[in-house]
């Protein structure tokens, strides 16, 4: 009998740590370091968009590689401190969409699966549910707008911007 794999072994993703106060900095690298199984040095840089007047706040990128499902293991290696802002990505792969997670303080967890070009993609059950949820009450766009992550990216969009030529770190998790 032929063995016959249905889902990619190995992925890939950015984490985006688009604010982290200083002091988080070596954590942050730490909860990389040990999900992935890999030394993560990544190169910090102030973050310029935030406008608090305590200050120190500073943003990293970092592209992985491992298997499928470790976007969500960084995500819960990272929400261990509220404080931080940060996206991370998992690209679609054979068999699997892929999946964006955005964390912001005040607004906490949004996840949506991306399609291959990137788009967010909302599925049949969830639409059905929307419209079931919202049918003759009003609040369907809202909740759409909650699904899409809209006030997410709105609330993010300043920080993406704040780290123009930042220099990006590669990962990768050791498989086998």
């Amino acid at each position: 009998m032929r063995n016959l794999h249905q889902f990619a072994d190995l992925t890939t993703g950015v984490v985006y740590i688009h604010s982290s106060p200083t002091a988080l900095c070596p954590h942050v690298e730490w909860a990389l370091s040990s999900t992935l199984d890999a030394q993560a040095n990544l190169k910090w840089t102030a973050q310029e968009a935030h406008d608090d007047s305590r200050g120190g706040l500073q943003r990293a990128t970092v592209d992985w590689m491992g298997p499928v499902g470790t976007g969500a293991r960084l995500t819960d290696a990272l929400r261990e401190w509220p404080t931080l802002r940060f996206e991370v990505t998992e690209s679609a792969s054979e068999g699997v969409d892929g999946e964006r997670f955005c964390y912001v303080p005040g607004l906490g967890l949004w996840h949506g699966s991306m399609s291959a070009n990137g788009d967010v993609m909302i599925g049949e059950m969830q639409l059905r549910s929307i419209l079931a949820t919202h049918a003759g009450l009003g609040g369907t766009e809202a909740a759409l707008h909650r699904a899409l992550g809209t006030e997410w990216d709105e609330a993010l969009e300043r920080f993406r911007m704040g780290g123009a030529g930042a220099e990006v770190t590669w990962l990768q998790q050791r498989v086998g």
